[in-house]
């Protein structure tokens, strides 16, 4: 069993090829430029660390694996422009460097190629990961489209909100996990436990990226911080401080639902922090965790193999303990 960084450095060179072709350059030079952007790679990487856990690489991994990093960064050029941000990792996001048409195309060739690699699955494997896939596809977009709806809701509630980010954020990561238990040939069971360690786990990651864009460091956030304010987004902390404010405080959060001036960021963090919404959102983010972890020692593996699992949680949940 390898760890995280075995499989990441195994992964990158291999999703180091040239996905598209030269021409039209002003389609695939922008593909290019957003997926030599980086990141952690975690889902393809989870895939392929879940199939590892039960057994040797199945030759199928590396299509799956790459097949769900450019359905990923698909969804990242289309959320993106729908969230004006200007910043993805710390660079421009495609449609603020290029323009939106070109993104958008950007991201539908992104998608078109995930399917081809999916073509190349083994035909034994190939109709279980194939439902996977696009069950969990649809429900990313599912979870966007709630995503989008919530902006011009004046209540969201906390159930409403965690089901967003569940098919928006989470499923990815937990078919990520149960494609490469697929592959490894376990059983239903322990590929149930993996989805919900992913599913649970990347609970907890948008909790703490709905902190982090109020209380993070931009340098190493790599995000615009305070966008989800700026566009007005009922996050973890707007629905807790939409609950908690008191009569005197009502009047100017109501007033910040509005304005866009260059102070309302720094106040809506003050009432933030007045209402508890900082320190309630960190503990909501633990107990998600802790039930990831409840999961994942479900898995019928002894625990030794397990370790670079827990490994990547607490990397993502930025976790010693």
């Amino acid at each position: 069993m390898h760890n995280f960084s075995y499989w990441a450095q195994a992964f990158s060179k291999h999703f180091s090829e040239q996905h598209f072709p030269a021409q039209p350059a002003n389609l695939y030079e922008p593909c290019n430029y957003f997926l030599a952007i980086g990141g952690k790679r975690v889902r393809p990487v989870l895939c392929l660390m879940a199939n590892d856990l039960f057994d040797e690489l199945h030759p199928s991994a590396w299509q799956v694996a790459t097949a769900i990093e450019l359905f990923h960064n698909f969804t990242l050029v289309h959320d993106d422009i729908m969230d004006a941000a200007t910043l993805r990792r710390g660079l421009q996001t495609v449609h603020t460097k290029y323009n939106v048409n070109t993104a958008i195309l950007g991201g539908d060739v992104m998608l078109i190629k995930a399917y081809e690699y999916l073509a190349k699955v083994q035909p034994a494997v190939l109709p279980a990961i194939l439902h996977l896939f696009n069950t969990t596809a649809t429900e990313v977009c599912e979870g966007q489209q709630l995503d989008v709806d919530f902006e011009a809701e004046q209540e969201v509630s906390l159930e409403s909100y965690i089901r967003m980010i569940t098919l928006k954020t989470s499923v990815l990561l937990a078919a990520s996990l149960e494609m490469g238990a697929m592959l490894g040939g376990t059983s239903e069971g322990n590929r149930r436990h993996l989805y919900e360690f992913g599913k649970n786990l990347g609970i907890a990651f948008q909790i703490q990226d709905d902190y982090l864009d109020a209380f993070g460091d931009p340098a190493s956030f790599g995000k615009e911080v305070g966008g989800d304010i700026k566009q007005n987004k009922k996050t973890f902390l707007w629905i807790h401080t939409q609950a908690q404010v008191n009569a005197e405080q009502q009047k100017l959060w109501q007033e910040l639902q509005t304005r866009k001036d260059a102070n309302k960021i720094a106040e809506v963090l003050e009432l933030y922090s007045a209402t508890g919404a900082d320190v309630w959102c960190k503990e909501l983010q633990d107990t998600y965790y802790q039930k990831a972890m409840q999961h994942l020692e479900a898995v019928a593996v002894v625990n030794a193999r397990k370790q670079h699992l827990i490994e990547v949680a607490q990397l993502l949940m930025n976790r010693t303990n």
